[in-house]
């Protein structure tokens, strides 16, 4: 009796592997001396501070955490949840409306992620040292430069970077 796992299953297996990979790397990676700025934005609320940023709608939620080498911003429209976290250099800028829900994750140097949910879905992306993800809702998700992943349940795409070139996942 042979097991066959589908790419569908393989790509959330990976993708949650790299989440809970990339959020201890980000809580690791700012010093104990360093507290991120953490910014929260309930419906119709906003927050700034020094590293970060949240906006939210009448009917949005939004969460921004940035430190002082990284910075994040995280914009609710109608019906979004937005999630920017950039540290140790990374700059992650989150946006969403109408039932998305994306989550910008830049940590390191040079990172930067970029993500905008404009359609009902979940949408993750997590860019290393030097690494850039993009993600626009309309067109297939894009890694380079460097270790990344990208999910996208809007455009059912993803991909992820080794260090050595992207390798595309889902519909492209």
């Amino acid at each position: 009796m042979s097991i066959t796992i589908s790419s569908a299953r393989r790509a959330a297996g990976i993708a949650a592997f790299t989440l809970l990979a990339a959020g201890g790397t980000a809580f690791a990676a700012a010093p104990a001396s360093a507290a991120p700025d953490v910014c929260q934005a309930f419906p119709g609320q906003t927050s700034n501070r020094a590293d970060c940023q949240a906006t939210s709608s009448a009917t949005g939620t939004s969460a921004a955490i940035g430190d002082t080498k990284g910075a994040a911003s995280a914009n609710a429209g109608r019906n979004g949840l937005s999630l920017g976290i950039g540290l140790d250099g990374g700059k992650a800028t989150s946006s969403a409306t109408n039932y998305s829900a994306p989550a910008a994750i830049a940590v390191g140097p040079r990172s930067s992620a970029t993500l905008t949910g404009i359609k009902p879905g979940l949408a993750i992306g997590i860019a290393g040292r030097g690494a850039t993800v993009t993600l626009n809702g309309k067109d297939p998700a894009t890694c380079s430069g460097g270790l990344s992943f990208a999910g996208d349940f809007q455009t059912f795409s993803g991909c992820i970077d080794l260090g050595n070139g992207p390798i595309l996942l889902g519909n492209r």
